[in-house]
């Protein structure tokens, strides 16, 4: 008996049905969460973020590590 024959009959088939419902169901929870009509503020303040200053990062300047 080999393994592709006992893995064959083991009835794993589900696991990969289960796998791709939770898969869909998060990437719809993601599109609606990212489409949402209110989200808009909040996404534009999360856009702006890589360019708002920054704080020093040296301590004799004042900055947190």
């Amino acid at each position: 008996m080999k393994l592709s024959d006992v893995v064959g009959h083991a009835g794993l088939s589900f696991y990969t049905e289960v796998a791709l419902l939770l898969f869909l169901a998060v990437f719809v929870a993601v599109v609606v969460r990212v489409f949402w009509p209110g989200q808009r503020d909040e996404l534009e303040a999360q856009r702006m973020l890589p360019l708002e200053p920054e704080t020093p990062a040296d301590p004799r300047e004042g900055g947190v590590r």
